[in-house]
């Protein structure tokens, strides 16, 4: 990088070509849950990614750029903003690159950030909230492409209920397209959960196969909501479809007898959002 261009930062970004460098060998690691968790940690990956993050306050600890990100200015200010917020900033070749993403064609920019889990007790949901929890959700795909969803209805969060897959793995952030940033997600065992969605002052739906309520009948406008999805296999535990004011079925028409976990997530978001979020049908 140019001093002359960005002061700020000369001196101050590490060229590393090796793959046994500690650093990236830190890195490489957190494609390991045990890795994530010793060091509260994850990556994302894109320059557009790491740019939200940083605009919403999420704490970068690294940014790793390939080469022919220097002189790029986004790159640059990038680099002085995490330098700034005390992070370190590594240039990297090209297979070092690859090497953390696992990817042939990886993005020109990586961020590692900490990790961040809303406490369930700070939950406080109001008038036209919409918080979706997610019962023992296995697949990274599918809790990654619902966090997407979650934000592009504009609902207020995700609670994951018992063990499920971990929303900061490498597949999860990249299912949620950058929403990892812009979603909080609170996670806690059944019992928590059951205590909490006690004190919930609004309609508490959850999806049953043995559903007797039209999901399109239900009138969603008064309130926050509280929407149950189970697990991909098992879908709700009894305990959980007891706790729900109504269960609800999507109707097939065809010969399948159930939707994917995100898609039917997605197709109740939207009805929900009709109701509760009341937004201009166009928006």
């Amino acid at each position: 990088m140019n001093g002359h261009d960005n002061p700020r930062i000369v001196g101050q970004v590490k060229e590393v070509t090796s793959l046994a460098n500690p650093l990236i060998k830190d890195i490489k690691a957190l494609s390991l849950k045990k890795f994530r968790d010793q060091q509260n940690a994850f990556m994302a990956e894109g320059l557009k990614l790491i740019i939200d993050a940083l605009d919403l306050g999420w704490s970068i600890r690294t940014l790793v750029f390939a080469k022919a990100g220097r002189g790029n200015p986004a790159v640059e200010k990038v680099a002085a903003r995490t330098v700034a917020a005390g992070g370190t900033v590594l240039e990297v070749s090209e297979k070092v690159l690859v090497a953390i993403t696992r990817r042939d064609n990886p993005q020109m920019v990586v961020g590692v950030f900490t990790q961040q889990f809303l406490p369930l007790k700070e939950l406080r949901p109001g008038n036209g909230d919409v918080w979706v929890a997610l019962d023992r959700v296995r697949d990274p795909g599918n809790l990654g492409t619902i966090i997407r969803t979650v934000d592009a209805v504009g609902a207020r969060g995700i609670i994951l209920v018992g063990e499920t897959t971990d929303p900061f793995s490498v597949e999860t952030v990249r299912a949620t397209m950058g929403s990892i940033f812009a979603v909080p997600v609170a996670k806690a065992t059944q019992d928590a959960f059951l205590a909490w969605r006690n004190g919930f002052p609004g309609l508490v739906v959850g999806t049953h196969l043995k559903g007797a309520v039209d999901y399109r009948t239900v009138d969603f406008s008064r309130g926050p909501v509280l929407l149950m999805m189970g697990n991909e296999q098992q879908g709700l535990p009894d305990a959980l479809a007891e706790s729900c004011d109504r269960l609800l079925r999507i109707p097939q028409a065809g010969r399948a007898d159930s939707l994917n976990l995100a898609v039917a997530t997605g197709v109740m978001l939207f009805e929900i959002r009709r109701g509760a979020l009341k937004l201009d049908p166009a928006s």
